[in-house]
């Protein structure tokens, strides 16, 4: 038997029908887009994630009047994580263990309109919003963020977040290859992503661009430490997504995988390990 798609179904039928809608109404298929880029799928969790739930301290703050659930471990220094899009505060779950160890707690958040938070649409700077306050509420002195979540860190830091030690794994910054990946994901042309562009100014009266971390990274108001971890198998974030950010901000470290993909790094000892070191190294630095 073949392997059982993980694709929602929701998302197959959206790829079945997307370029049907864009061929007889490119304008109908724009407007569909916008509010599907906005709107993140939310998967089934996990069995192992379900466990790592039965030993967590979980609560919820109110953010702009919706309740965002947190999920913490352990006693000590707390540690931020923060997933990406569609993704999970559990997807960390691998790291309680080896943090807690070292005397390191972990906290996780379910973004907005994620998990068990609140909402059903979001955007980076509700997200960044949450990890402020959540950031704040916790007395955390790093942050540790999968794909989305860490421009939406960066955001937050361009934001006023006073955080100064940074993990970003997997994490987008090449705007124009984010729109890619959405139009390629519902099988959209460039033309809906020339149309989408064109929203975002009338809407924000700025560029995309301008809310790439790419851009976002050269408005954070003092230098930070900063960790790049990156797999060269990656296929939804490639190794460019990582270079680029090297040549934007010279000071960050690169530590690169191999046969990973995007989401498995999460997973992997020698990953966790390289953030529970830097972490260390980085924060008795600023003491």
């Amino acid at each position: 038997m073949g392997k059982k798609s993980k694709v929602p179904v929701a998302l197959q039928a959206i790829q079945w029908l997307f370029p049907k809608v864009e061929a007889l109404s490119p304008a109908l298929a724009t407007r569909w887009f916008q509010h599907l880029f906005f709107t993140p799928f939310r998967y089934k969790t996990p069995e192992k994630e379900l466990e790592a739930l039965k030993t967590a301290e979980q609560y919820q703050l109110t953010v702009d009047g919706k309740g965002i659930q947190v999920y913490a471990w352990g006693k000590g220094q707390a540690v931020l994580m923060v997933h990406g899009w569609a993704g999970r505060g559990t997807q960390f779950r691998k790291f309680i263990d080896s943090f807690n160890s070292q005397g390191l707690r972990v906290v996780a958040i379910d973004g907005p309109a994620h998990g068990k938070s609140d909402g059903r649409k979001t955007e980076i700077m509700e997200f960044a919003k949450a990890i402020d306050t959540v950031y704040r509420h916790e007395q955390a002195t790093a942050i540790i963020a999968h794909s989305f979540g860490g421009v939406a860190s960066l955001y937050a830091m361009a934001q006023g977040l006073p955080n100064r030690v940074l993990i970003n794994i997997a994490s987008p910054t090449i705007a124009d290859e984010i729109i890619k990946s959405y139009l390629k994901a519902l099988k959209g042309s460039e033309r809906i992503g020339r149309l989408f562009k064109e929203f975002i100014i009338k809407k924000t009266g700025k560029r995309f661009e301008d809310f790439s971390a790419l851009e976002i990274v050269k408005h954070i108001p003092a230098d930070f430490h900063f960790l790049l971890i990156y797999d060269e198998d990656d296929v939804e974030v490639t190794m460019p997504h990582a270079h680029a950010m090297k040549q934007t901000y010279p000071q960050a470290l690169l530590f690169q995988t191999s046969g990973l993909g995007h989401n498995r790094i999460l997973k992997e000892d020698k990953v966790i390990n390289r953030c529970v070191t830097f972490i260390q190294q980085k924060s008795s630095m600023q003491q």
